[in-house]
């Protein structure tokens, strides 16, 4: 699967959300793109974002200092 990477590590909230948000309206429906994140309130934030647009939180993973999001574009 071919995914579009952000890198939004250092950044707080609501950065990594906005960024995100941003780079989603640029790709293809269906289309995913992973988000590297390092603000531990990424975790709410995201869930809360996809819930809300539709799009679909399809992984997480929590790597102790990063953490890291794929998003599939509704």
């Amino acid at each position: 699967m071919i995914e579009t990477v952000l890198d939004a590590k250092g950044l707080l909230c609501p950065l990594p959300v906005l960024k995100a948000n941003r780079a989603l309206r640029t790709l293809q429906e269906g289309k995913c793109l992973r988000v590297l994140a390092t603000d531990r309130s990424a975790i709410k934030d995201f869930q809360d974002f996809c819930r809300q647009t539709g799009h679909a939180l399809i992984a997480f993973s929590d790597q102790g200092t990063s953490l890291s999001f794929l998003i599939k574009r509704k």
